[in-house]
């Protein structure tokens, strides 16, 4: 069944996560909530300003795992 979304979560233009889900939404409120930021070129940018982009279409959660292993998403971007 095809309900995994694939997506990368930005604070400006900044990659700073990716990774799968079902719920878009949600799981851009948790990631702004996780009091989380990232050090890039001396600034910190707070995932409380950040937002979720949508990578590809829904796919299976087999497919978006395979996604999420080729493109590193569990390891620690910051």
């Amino acid at each position: 069944m095809r309900d995994t979304y694939k997506y990368v979560f930005k604070v400006g233009n900044l990659k700073v996560h990716c990774g799968i889900t079902n719920t878009l939404r949600i799981r851009e409120q948790q990631h702004r909530n996780s009091g989380r930021y990232t050090v890039y070129n001396g600034s910190r940018y707070y995932w409380s300003n950040g937002h979720i982009t949508q990578v590809g279409n829904v796919t299976t959660r087999q497919a978006a795992m395979e996604w999420e292993r080729d493109n590193n998403c569990n390891e620690n971007w910051n």
